[in-house]
């Protein structure tokens, strides 16, 4: 009790320290909510109509995308510009399905499991046919081999893991052909819908033909703006004022864009580096001669051309040096020579020209024992009973193989990096057995027994050894460099002092407008992903740190001049200033010479006044007229034509995009084309369709996508 008496006298102090305790609680909770999120935002990508678009699902769907290229291409990589090109098409893929998903949610469109299985039953999407599925015979996409597969996949998992991954894999991409088909089904239902709801009818159709083939000839009389002088033009703010309130809406910018200045070098190998290497090229090409194998002195070379000691193709080789592969002498070492096309030094020993079959159909069977001694005497054994006609399938299941026939070609083994001794000894015997021969094989980790069955398509082969040597600067060539480009960063930490002290240093300051974070490199250059996210981070005027970018050859700084956000380019915008001038500029001369035709109401009149005069013809109603003495389209005179009866003149001059016209109409006829109907009704559906084809820039622009791609890739 006294206890209890001792707490309740404390019991405001309490009542302070448990709301402390209770608000500490409360705020480390709070913070490790505010962190809890700030990771989420830092996992998103992009967002699509609300929603949020994770890094880690949309590099699945890269992952998912490359593996099927590297599997229907038999690739083990992508290049960088490759995996860029695969990143846009599957985000641009992403936000289109996302886009039609919603619309079809909208008007209750969907593919049923049953739409999709009846697709597949039919086989006649070219997307199938691009699947293993396809019989051989009919050519055909054949759906019993797709079951056959299907069912084969799920008993390899339980009973054969060796297997599981390749069928894994051909799994994975029948997934992927399946998630297609979906997506592009609904796609071709919402199009199908949409192109449903544009009508056409007999009067619009023939209204339609007339104006595509109704030509018209008349006589012209051009007065190109060119013809009245700039400085005779003035412009008043306000005339820009005005101009840019009527054509505001081509300055709407829907994407964030930035302006930047850069100074970039590219360090190049000095005439030292060249030397140095040209003299070890010539050391190792002397060495490349008096070697028997050429092998070691390819490997320590550094030659960007392995050397397999095999005949190979042309196409093996590198073309500056597959062209020259036929006036090199067998025996002989080239001296070093230059290609400056792709920077290398170039030596070729040429060992044998040969003429070889480009493919050979072969069966073999492979034998183990115990020991080695075993094997040795398996495999005479084998290879007597076959030499003397013995049945091979046969004898290859008594060894649990079967003995089938293979074909083995050039390209399967010519650009491999390297071939060890054993396959080189088997390809070797292959190439040069006679049809119908039996060889046995002693190899390194067994035996093969082997019978060529037939040679196709002999072809010339060259056992080459080439040294390639890229030209490249040395340490110390780039240490200097960077050097010299760090002090010009150091000393010059704003825009205005780059352009000012770039000159003295021997640097050049260009310009790149409107970059977009959707693009991968800064001014075209590789590796400068953290560039491009410091362009998107930054504040107008800051410059970058100093960058080493491009092929670990370019020196990169980076100044942020223009941030043009959402929204509508002002009028202080120089490219929207200067547009607008322009255009004010041909008003404003159409403005003097139409004062100057007043009152002209014939080609003789409007000669006199000083227009250029010529015939022009087949003008339509459908397309722009050309006119040679502006060097122009003018949409505008073919509707004015149009409207012109023959035989008289233009009732008012034209205004165009170069020039004032005046005109008569000499002659309209109809092209000597037969009018269908139905064929007319269906071309301008076709027309209205291409105009309403824009839909989808349409729900882009309405879905308020995000892309922050650029941060993550």
């Amino acid at each position: 009790m006294a206890a209890l008496g001792k707490i309740r006298s404390k019991g405001a102090a309490l009542v302070v320290i448990i709301g402390l305790g209770l608000f500490a609680f409360i705020a480390e909770e709070a913070v490790r909510s505010c962190e809890s999120t700030r990771n989420d935002a830092r996992q998103q990508i992009g967002e699509v109509l609300g929603e949020k678009v994770n890094a880690q699902d949309f590099q699945k769907l890269v992952d998912e995308y490359m593996d099927v290229i590297k599997m229907t291409q038999n690739r083990d990589n992508l290049t960088d510009q490759e995996q860029n090109q695969v990143k846009d098409m599957v985000w641009n893929t992403y936000v289109q399905n996302k886009l039609i998903a919603d619309q079809a949610e909208k008007l209750g469109l969907t593919v049923t499991d049953e739409e999709l299985q009846n697709i597949i039953k039919e086989g006649n999407n070219p997307m199938l046919m691009q699947t293993p599925f396809v019989n051989q015979q009919t050519g055909r996409f054949d759906t019993e081999l797709l079951k056959k597969f299907l069912s084969d996949y799920k008993s390899v998992q339980k009973t054969n893991p060796q297997m599981a991954e390749q069928y894994s894999k051909m799994y994975n991409y029948w997934n992927f052909i399946e998630k297609n088909l979906r997506q592009q089904t609904l796609a071709q239902k919402f199009q199908t819908l949409l192109q449903k709801s544009i009508l056409s009818n007999p009067v619009s159709a023939k209204m339609a033909f007339h104006e595509e083939n109704e030509e018209n000839s008349i006589e012209l009389a051009a007065f190109p703006y060119s013809s009245v002088k700039d400085t005779d033009v003035k412009i008043a703010d306000s005339d820009l004022k005005a101009k840019y309130d009527e054509l505001k809406e081509r300055f709407k910018a829907y994407e964030e864009s930035r302006d930047i200045k850069y100074v970039q070098f590219q360090v190049l190998p000095s005439a030292t580096d060249r030397a140095a290497l040209l003299k070890t090229v010539k050391d190792q090409a002397a060495q490349l001669q008096a070697a028997a194998d050429p092998s070691d002195v390819i490997r320590k070379s550094g030659s960007v051309v392995s050397f397999l000691g095999l005949p190979v193709t042309k196409s093996a080789f590198p073309s500056d040096i597959a062209a020259k592969l036929d006036s090199v002498a067998v025996g002989t070492t080239t001296a070093p020579v230059e290609n400056t096309q792709d920077n290398t030094y170039n030596v070729i020993k040429l060992i044998s020209k040969i003429q070889q079959p480009d493919s050979v159909q072969f069966r073999a069977i492979q034998v183990s024992a115990q020991n080695a001694d075993e094997a040795t005497k398996r495999a005479d054994s084998i290879y007597t009973a076959v030499q003397a006609g013995g049945d091979f399938e046969a004898i290859a299941k008594v060894y649990g193989q079967t003995g089938a026939q293979s074909w083995i070609t050039t390209r399967e083994y010519e650009s491999a990096p390297s071939i060890d001794k054993d396959s080189k000894t088997y390809i070797e015997a292959l190439f040069n057995m006679n049809v119908k021969e039996v060889r046995h094989l002693a190899l390194t980790n067994g035996h093969i027994i082997l019978q060529v069955l037939d040679r196709k398509a002999p072809v010339t082969k060259y056992n080459a050894a080439v040294i390639k040597k890229t030209i490249d600067f040395s340490k110390d060539t780039y240490s200097a460099a960077y050097n010299k480009f760090s002090q010009f960063v150091s000393e010059n930490q704003n825009l205005e002092a780059i352009e000012k002290n770039a000159g003295k240093y021997g640097y050049k300051v260009e310009e790149r407008n409107d970059m977009r974070n959707s693009e991968h490199f800064v001014a075209g250059i590789p590796a400068t992903r953290e560039a491009l996210k410091w362009v998107f981070d930054a504040k107008e005027g800051s410059v970058s740190p100093l960058y080493e970018c491009g092929e670990n050859d370019r020196l990169l700084v980076v100044g942020l001049s223009k941030v043009h956000p959402v929204g509508y380019r002002p009028l202080s915008d120089k490219r929207v200033s200067d547009y607008l001038r322009e255009e004010v500029t041909k008003d404003k001369k159409a403005e003097a010479i139409i004062a100057k035709l007043k009152g002209v109401n014939s080609i003789a009149a409007a000669k006199a006044k000083g227009g250029k005069v010529s015939t022009v013809n087949q003008i339509t109603y459908a397309a722009p007229a050309f006119i040679p003495e502006t060097g122009a389209s003018e949409p505008v005179l073919s509707g004015a034509v149009a409207a012109t009866a023959v035989d008289k003149f233009s009732s008012a001059p034209v205004k165009g995009n170069a020039g004032v016209y005046l005109f008569k109409v000499i002659s309209r006829k109809l092209r000597p084309i037969k009018y269908d109907e139905k064929a007319a009704e269906a071309n301008q559906q076709q027309k209205t369709m291409r105009y309403v084809g824009n839909f989808m820039q349409d729900l882009y622009l309405k879905a308020h996508v995000t892309d922050n791609r650029y941060l993550f890739f």
